[in-house]
């Protein structure tokens, strides 16, 4: 019997559009947690539970959109 491949996940983009500079550390850890190091800066994540409740804590300091594969 054939198995079924899991679906794969879907991809958001994660683009810093505020500085960290005078945010708590919290902020600026979660920030070098999700890979930003620059502002401006792009990165690609699967939108996953753990990533979405980062973006909830910097939502303020980041601008977030799908990735269309």
């Amino acid at each position: 019997m054939a198995k079924k491949k899991a679906p794969e996940p879907q991809k958001i983009a994660i683009k810093q559009i505020r500085s960290g500079i005078g945010r708590p550390t919290k902020h600026r850890r979660t920030l070098e947690a999700l890979g930003i190091k620059r502002h401006q800066q792009t990165v690609i994540h699967n939108d996953t539970p753990a990533i979405r409740g980062m973006i909830n804590q910097i939502s303020h300091l980041v601008e977030v959109s799908e990735v269309e594969e």
